[in-house]
């Protein structure tokens, strides 16, 4: 080997040196880029990840709370049903008594209502039909103690229950259905104070 040879050679030699050391630098940069992207790219899924868990808990709490508002407002519905029932039952029962127990509510009603002076009670045709003997002075005794003094008209209405009450020219609606829609806070909180305490 020639000098020239011997030269060329050692450029050659320190060429390969000096690519291999330039490939092993790019490789390890590759592999850092690589290993930092894997890096990133785990911490990118673990945010994800993170940031699901705390999507899903936050939507399992509004669905927990959406189904107990549910739950209470069910039980809430349940409960005025079951007071609206008892209610209707008691309302029905009035009208459903005996001729002598229905007239009995009637003259306890009219003691309450009854104003001192003169008027008339105005009764349902099928109440009217069925006004009990000796009803008439019973009634007539009641408004005479509180001072006044009460007739059972000839005139009817259409009432499921109950009376009208009429001074000259002023009624006092005294239906079963008045009084119990006048009654109805007071029924409800007494009925929900049986049934749910």
């Amino acid at each position: 080997m020639t000098g020239l040879e011997k030269i060329v050679q050692e450029i050659l030699n320190e060429a390969e040196s000096a690519a291999g050391q330039a490939i092993s630098a790019a490789e390890r940069e590759v592999a850092g880029i690589e290993e930092e992207a894997g890096k990133s790219s785990g911490r990118q899924a673990e945010k994800i990840v993170r940031g699901s868990k705390e999507a899903a808990a936050e939507i399992l709490k509004r669905a927990q709370s959406s189904a107990e508002l549910k739950k209470r407002q069910k039980v809430l519905q349940a409960k005025q049903e079951m007071i609206r029932d008892v209610i209707g039952k008691a309302r029905r029962t009035l009208s459903e008594l005996p001729d002598d127990s229905y007239f009995d509510v009637i003259l306890k009603v009219a003691a309450k209502a009854v104003l001192p002076q003169e008027g008339e009670m105005i009764l349902s045709p099928e109440d009217r039909s069925r006004v009990p003997e000796g009803f008439a002075q019973r009634l007539e005794e009641t408004a005479r103690d509180r001072g006044g003094s009460l007739k059972i008209s000839e005139e009817t209405r259409n009432l499921s229950g109950g009376f009208v009450l009429v001074y000259g020219g002023v009624e006092e609606n005294c239906s079963f259905d008045a009084l119990f829609a006048a009654e109805h806070e007071r029924l409800t909180d007494r009925v929900n104070e049986l049934l749910f305490r």
